[in-house]
C-alpha cells in the first residue's frame, strides 16, 4: 500500500486544502446553526412571554370586572331590599323582590364565571366568600316573604341589625378577593420576570458560547490565510527566482550564440576562406604550367576554379549571415545598409535603411540585438508579408532608442498570429529592458516599433 509521504506534493497540499475547507465548512456551518438556533430560541422564547404576559393581564383584567360587578350587584342587592321593606305599596315591592332575584341570579351566575378562573391556591378566600354570600341570602329570604304589616313593624330594625352589616361583610370580603386578585398579578409579573430573567442567562450563554466558536474558528482561518500567504510568497518568490534563472539562462544561451556565431564567422572567413582563396590561386598557377594545346584539362581546371571562387562566394555568404564581421569594423549603421544591400539582391525587396547618427558608441549588446530584430524582421517580411518596400529608421529620441521598421505587405493581427521570431525579438528586446509594439492589420502592412533605454553613459546622464 502507498505511504503518504511517498505522494506527491502537490496530492498532499490538495488533501491537507480538502480537510482544511471540510474543518472550516463543518466550523462555520455550526455557527451558522447556532446563530440560527439562538434567534429562533430567542424569538420563541420573547413569543412565550408576551403571550403570558397578555394571558396574566387579560386574566387580571377580567377577574377584576367580574368582582366589581360583584360588590356592585351585592350592594344593589341590598338596595332592593331595602327597598322592598319600606315601599307600602305591594306592586312595587313585588318589583324589588323580582330586581332583587335578577341581581342574585346575575351574582350566582358571575361566581360560576369567577370560579372557573381560579388557581387552586385561591379557593380558600373564595369558598369563604361564597359561603357567606349564601348565608347572607339565606338571611334575606325570610324577610322576602314578609306581608305589609310586617314589613312595617320589623323592616327598619332587619335593615339595621341584619341587612347593612351583612352587605358590608359582603364588600369587604369582595375587597380581600380584590387584594388576593392583585396579589396573583404581582405573582404573575414576577414569573414573567423570572422568564426575562432565565432567557437573558441563556441568551448570554448562547452568545459566550457562539464568541468562543467565532474566535476559535477566526483563529483558525487567520492561522490558515497567514500559512496560506507564506506559502504563496514562498511560491511566487520560487516562481520569480525560476524567471530570473530563465531570463539569466535565455540571456547567456544568446550570449552564447552570438559568440559561437562569432567564431564561426571568423572560422569561416579566415580558415576557411584563406584555404579557397589560396586553392583558387594554386589552380590559377597549374593552368599557367600547361601547354595550350591541351585543351580539356584547362577547361576542367576553368570549371574547378570557378567551383572554388562560387565556394569562396557561399562561404563569405555564410560568415557575413552568421556575424557581419563590418558589425564589429565598420559599426551598426553599415551593417543595416549591408543586410539591406543583401535582401534586395537574394528576395527583390527595397529595403531603406536611415539614420539618425551612426551610433558607434553603442555598446555590443545593443547593436547586437538590433541588428539580429532587423535580421528576423526582415527575413519575417520576405516570408509572410508580400511587401515591395521596407523602411528601418533608427534614432534617438529623449533617453531611448528608438527602432521602426514599416513594410507595405498584407498585414496580419498581431494578437493572434505570433511565431517564434517575434518571441525571439520580444527576448531580445526585453533583456535590455526595452519595450517591443507591433501595429498591424490585414491589408494595411505592419509597424514595429522597437524603444530602448539608452545606457546613462551614452546618454550623457
Amino acid at each position: 500500500m502507498t505511504n503518504a509521504r511517498n505522494k506527491p506534493e502537490g496530492w498532499l497540499l490538495g488533501r491537507r486544502g480538502s480537510q482544511t475547507r471540510t474543518l472550516l465548512l463543518i466550523g462555520f456551518g455550526g455557527l451558522l446553526l447556532l446563530l440560527a438556533f439562538t434567534g429562533l430560541n430567542a424569538l420563541s422564547v420573547v413569543h412565550k412571554i408576551e403571550v403570558r404576559d397578555e394571558q396574566i393581564r387579560q386574566d387580571y383584567f377580567n377577574r377584576n370586572r367580574i368582582l366589581e360587578q360583584l360588590k356592585s350587584d351585592i350592594y344593589q342587592s341590598g338596595t332592593y331590599v331595602r327597598d322592598f321593606l319600606l315601599d307600602p305599596d305591594p306592586a312595587h315591592a313585588d318589583v324589588h323582590k323580582q330586581e332583587f332575584d335578577a341581581a342574585r341570579s346575575r351574582i350566582e351566575a358571575m361566581l360560576s364565571e369567577y370560579d372557573g378562573m381560579l388557581r387552586p391556591e385561591e379557593h380558600g378566600p373564595f369558598t369563604r366568600f361564597t359561603a357567606e354570600l349564601k348565608d347572607y341570602f339565606d338571611s334575606l329570604q325570610p324577610a322576602l316573604n314578609w306581608n305589609a304589616d310586617d314589613r312595617r313593624k320589623f323592616g327598619y330594625r332587619f335593615m339595621r341589625d341584619s341587612l347593612l352589616p351583612r352587605r358590608m361583610v359582603m364588600v369587604h370580603l369582595a375587597d380581600q378577593i380584590s387584594r388576593v386578585n392583585e396579589r396573583q398579578m404581582r405573582v404573575g409579573t414576577a414569573q414573567v420576570a423570572e422568564l426575562f430573567r432565565s432567557f437573558r442567562q441563556s441568551l448570554i450563554g448562547l452568545l459566550i458560547l457562539t464568541l468562543v466558536i467565532g474566535l476559535g474558528l477566526a483563529g483558525l482561518s487567520i492561522a490558515r490565510i497567514l500559512r496560506l500567504e507564506r506559502l504563496s510568497e514562498l511560491r511566487f518568490n520560487e516562481m520569480l527566482q525560476a524567471r530570473t534563472d530563465l531570463r539569466d539562462l535565455s540571456t547567456r544561451l544568446l550570449e552564447v550564440q552570438e559568440e559561437e556565431r562569432r567564431s564561426i564567422s571568423r572560422e569561416l572567413h579566415d580558415e576557411v576562406g584563406q584555404s579557397l582563396s589560396a586553392l583558387v590561386l594554386g589552380l590559377g598557377n597549374l593552368a599557367a604550367t600547361i601547354p595550350p594545346a591541351n585543351h580539356r584539362t584547362i577547361e576542367e581546371l576553368q570549371d574547378l576554379r570557378h567551383l572554388v571562387e562560387k565556394t569562396v562566394a557561399i562561404v563569405r555568404d555564410m560568415s557575413l549571415l552568421l556575424r557581419p564581421s563590418m558589425l564589429d569594423d565598420l559599426g551598426l549603421v553599415p551593417a543595416l545598409q549591408w543586410q539591406a544591400r543583401e535582401v534586395l539582391r537574394r528576395r527583390n525587396l527595397s529595403v531603406r535603411v536611415t539614420a539618425d547618427s551612426a551610433f558607434d558608441d553603442l555598446s555590443d549588446e545593443y547593436k547586437t540585438c538590433i541588428y539580429r530584430v532587423v535580421q528576423e524582421a526582415l527575413h519575417n517580411v520576405t516570408r509572410h508579408a508580400g511587401a515591395a518596400t521596407v523602411q528601418v529608421h533608427l534614432a534617438e529620441i529623449g533617453q531611448s532608442l528608438v527602432l521602426t521598421i514599416k513594410d507595405d505587405g498584407h498585414g496580419f493581427r498581431p494578437e493572434l498570429e505570433k511565431g517564434l521570431g517575434l518571441l525571439g525579438m520580444e527576448e531580445r528586446v526585453g533583456r535590455l529592458s526595452g519595450t517591443l509594439r507591433i501595429l498591424s492589420a490585414p491589408g494595411k502592412g505592419a509597424l514595429l516599433r522597437i524603444e530602448l533605454p539608452l545606457p546613462p553613459v551614452y546618454a550623457g546622464v
